[in-house]
């Protein structure tokens, strides 16, 4: 009949990963509705961890036989090789993060009671545990796989609130340092309003110039429409500005090693690894795919954000004092060595798929180099909890020299030392940006990378160089779950490091499938 809104198309099998984690997310919402308090943890992690294991092996078959080439859903979400390469890097890393939260000594036993009233002892004397922290971690992940998989800005602000909204919550909830705690989940969702601000307005002004939100569309306007490139510029830097605020770069990174410091150290994993990798998957779909016509206007822009983020992560990281705060720090001049990659287009498509298969083999280096480092950190502790301060892990390596020698691969890791993940992560975005003509963002890079090594290299040297306090911190027995976390990550980084090129390979295939059209 006339005037009748046609059905939409939802092609369910494309998305069927991440209907599968937003499904388990629902029935963990049903369980604490519903299942007795004693019984939810032990119901929620089982479903957790085997939704996070079947979304995997979702893509896995899904890749096997055949990337996509259209976007689902009436075009909304791209379900391309880059998506699918993202989607699998982000269940990975939150399963085994999932394997750290499951510990829930990290977590407050009433969150709503006052820190250090009657009412906070008293939950802790029953062993209260806050048991939504499983629904609200896998309803990030479906944010997280939702937006860099977003073929339209709409359902691109969509995914980005429901990535965030839980972690908001999440940081506030650590069992220690209460009050700082709160202030980092503040200081997120903060953080979070003005991502979300400037993103809708930029969003807005998009759809004003181009009369369309799908990123194919916004692309093939540029040029074509005439008289308003004033709401395209305006609109183009708001979306930019959103999205570096999200990934901590500077000069948006204020609060984020606050954030990393004061949210439980599980929740500090998921997020330095986890929401890093979907917010650069976005960025590189929108400025690349809608705003890729624009490139000779937001690279100048991009090229002094990369340098201020790289030299400012790693020179702040050399004058701080709580090991969290550092790896923070750490984070973002990391974000800045992406944002090369980012800036290493070129006009043959073979440059454009070096650059993104560089990017992409990066995430996966760091992130699992990323929660090593801060499952390890959730194991040193002293009379206070985790020994956050850098002059507690003074002769962690006579105290415990294997845990210590782990964590010292990690920095290594970190600083891109031959033989290492992270080597090879630099050396594929370095490369791709000296082929796109950023040879100077390079040199920078370069610098910013010795200056970086300084600060692991000075927390190696007090590990195993000096002499512990008497009342140093001890290392605690590991759970099998945080035993697990570790040698995972120790393993990818070595293997990443050494035989990296199957997964280089894996990386350049998916690339391939972005510029598809």
């Amino acid at each position: 009949m006339n005037g009748t809104i046609p059905a939409p198309t939802i092609e369910y099998g494309m998305l069927a990963p991440m209907l599968v984690v937003f499904g388990a997310a629902i029935v963990g919402v049903l369980v604490e509705a519903f299942a007795p308090r004693y019984l939810r943890s032990a119901i929620h992690l089982p479903i957790t961890l085997l939704s996070l294991l079947i979304s995997f092996v979702l893509i896995v078959w899904q890749w096997v036989e055949g990337v996509p080439t259209k976007a689902a859903a009436m075009g909304a979400i791209a379900v391309d090789g880059p998506a699918m390469f993202i989607w699998g890097t982000i269940l990975v890393l939150a399963f085994v993060s999932v394997l750290l939260i499951k510990d829930e000594g990290h977590f407050v036993g009433a969150a709503a009671a006052v820190p250090g009233s009657a009412e906070e002892e008293q939950a802790l004397y029953e062993g209260a545990a806050h048991t939504e922290v499983y629904p609200l971690v896998l309803f990030a992940v479906g944010g997280m796989m939702l937006f860099p998989a977003a073929n339209d800005l709409l359902i691109a602000f969509v995914g980005l609130e429901v990535m965030s909204l839980p972690l908001y919550l999440l940081c506030g909830l650590a069992r220690r340092r209460r009050l700082l705690s709160q202030e980092a989940a503040m200081k997120y969702f903060l953080l979070g309003a003005f991502s979300s601000a400037f993103f809708l307005y930029g969003t807005a002004m998009i759809y004003g110039y181009a009369n369309s939100l799908d990123l194919a569309e916004i692309g093939a306007s540029l040029g074509v429409v005439g008289g308003q490139d004033m709401l395209l510029y305006i609109g183009g830097a708001m979306i930019g500005v959103g999205l570096l605020f999200k990934i901590g770069a500077a000069p948006f990174q204020a609060w984020k090693p606050d954030v990393y410091q004061g949210a439980p150290t599980p929740i500090t994993a998921l997020m330095a690894s986890g929401t890093l990798i979907a917010a650069f998957g976005a960025l590189l779909r929108v400025f690349w795919v809608a705003l890729g016509g624009l490139d000779w206007n937001w690279r100048p822009v991009f090229y002094g954000v990369a340098i201020l983020t790289m030299l400012g992560g790693a020179i702040f990281a050399i004058t701080q004092t709580d090991i969290k705060r550092m790896l923070a720090y750490s984070s973002i001049a990391h974000g800045g060595f992406l944002l090369i990659g980012v800036i290493a287009t070129g006009s043959a498509p073979a440059q454009n798929t070096s650059a993104l298969s560089g990017i992409l083999f990066y995430l996966v280096a760091y992130g699992f180099t990323t929660v090593g480092a801060f499952a390890v950190v959730t194991m040193v502790r002293d009379a206070g909890g985790e020994a956050w301060h850098l002059s507690r892990w003074a002769g962690l390596g006579k105290r415990s020299p294997l845990l210590a020698g782990v964590f010292a691969f990690f920095l290594l890791a970190f600083a891109g030392i031959p033989l290492t993940s992270g080597f090879f992560g630099k050396y594929a975005v370095f490369q791709a940006a000296v082929t796109g003509g950023a040879l100077p963002l390079v040199i920078v890079g370069a610098v910013a990378s010795a200056v970086a090594a300084f600060f692991y290299v000075r927390v190696i040297v007090l590990m195993f160089f000096s002499d512990p306090a008497a009342d140093g911190p001890s290392v605690v027995l590991p759970s099998r779950g945080t035993a697990a976390v570790v040698g995972l990550a120790a393993l990818a980084t070595v293997v990443l490091g050494v035989f990296p090129q199957p997964v280089l390979d894996l990386a350049h295939s998916a690339a391939q499938s972005l510029f598809v059209r």
